[in-house]
């Protein structure tokens, strides 16, 4: 049996989806060098095809590249990578190929292949999507207002895309899901290696993405280059906290060089978290505190109406006491709401329960 019965690919596209990801295998071949060689010859399957004479009228490429071209063993492990996720339910998606989305184009290098675990990607060439990134360590004022500002964007009918990282990507993920909208997460390891580990339960509720292998383990350096990715496939992303040196000025960094519309959200002054978005502020980012300044810069519309809360007397009397920002003790509850301990405990399980309320060690803060 041929390798494209094996895997039921269909048989206009399967041939080149596996010459591809044996490029995509290659050793010394890059992104920027498998486009080339496709464009040269025509389709990965030529490329295969070629000679090494034909192979050194292709500019750019070594002696290492060419030597490298059809190495023994590679195009086994194509076809090996491709029954492994057809097996996990997961799409790999080539690179010129049906499915692969149109918005990564944009980016000086897109991944010659990449692996999708959830729902197809979005195929306009700007998607209706917002990149939201910030800092792993998190101030409780950031954390609240990315939960308002991804879950008023899911309202709207916005992709929230973000890392699945601590901190902000998280807050950012669940609060879009918690609307009832979609989230994709770009990933810096294989779409079954899910980090940090806590957050499998939310990666199983998403769509991940990721220009690497399954089974591939999260490294330093894939990262900045999953960065990349989310800038590119949203139509512009939101910088809530991070320094100058973080992951999210990465992003913003590539949003501009997509030529995607780039937002920050204002913090305080002598803030180390505040100063990437304060320099992108200076640079002409878009000042952002509600979902609104995002929904006009980008053309989409006005904001979705307020979500009207529906509580009970002692859950309204709960909520209203809690800070806007921060977190309090039961016995602060207690005291703003005049309920006692077991009514306050009911009313503040019924508001977590509802997506309302968080609890962290023993203090509990509104979402």
């Amino acid at each position: 049996m041929d390798a494209a019965s094996d895997l039921n690919l269909p048989e206009d596209t399967d041939a080149e989806l596996l010459a591809l990801l044996t490029l995509r295998f290659t050793p010394a071949l890059g992104p920027r060098r498998i486009e080339n060689l496709r464009r040269h010859f025509g389709s990965a399957q030529a490329v295969l095809g070629a000679s090494l004479t034909q192979l050194r009228e292709v500019p750019g490429l070594d002696t290492k590249s060419l030597s490298a071209v059809g190495a023994a063993g590679v195009g086994v492990r194509a076809q090996q990578e491709l029954s492994r996720a057809r097996e996990a339910g997961v799409q790999v998606l080539g690179r010129g190929l049906e499915g692969y989305p149109a918005a990564l184009e944009a980016l000086q290098d897109p991944p010659a292949a990449l692996w999708v675990r959830g729902a197809d990607l979005p195929q306009e060439v700007v998607p209706r999507a917002v990149g939201i990134v910030g800092t792993r360590a998190a101030s409780d004022h950031a954390l609240k207002l990315t939960r308002q500002l991804s879950g008023d964007l899911a309202r709207a009918g916005v992709n929230v895309v973000s890392g699945l990282a601590r901190g902000i990507d998280s807050a950012a993920h669940q609060a879009a899901l918690d609307a009832g909208g979609v989230s994709t997460a770009l990933l810096g390891c294989g779409v079954d290696v899910i980090y940090p580990a806590e957050n499998a339960r939310l990666a199983a509720r998403l769509t991940l993405v990721s220009e690497y292998p399954m089974g591939t383990r999260p490294a330093t350096h894939h990262f900045p280059q999953r960065n990349r990715l989310i800038a590119a496939l949203s139509a512009g992303s939101v910088v809530i906290e991070g320094d100058l040196k973080s992951g999210a000025m990465i992003t913003a960094t590539h949003a501009l060089e997509c030529g995607r519309s780039v937002f920050a959200v204002p913090g305080r002054a002598g803030d180390p978290l505040a100063a990437g978005p304060h320099r992108l502020l200076r640079e002409g980012a878009v000042l952002t505190e509600n979902v609104s300044d995002v929904l006009h810069e980008l053309g989409w519309g006005e904001a979705p109406a307020p979500v009207h809360l529906d509580l009970s007397p002692e859950q309204a009397l709960v909520y209203a006491a809690l800070p806007e920002t921060g977190a309090v003790l039961l016995d602060d509850v207690v005291s703003r709401s005049g309920l006692n301990i077991s009514e306050a405990q009911l009313a503040l399980t019924m508001l977590g329960l509802c997506g309302l309320v968080d609890e962290r060690g023993g203090r509990y803060l509104r979402r």
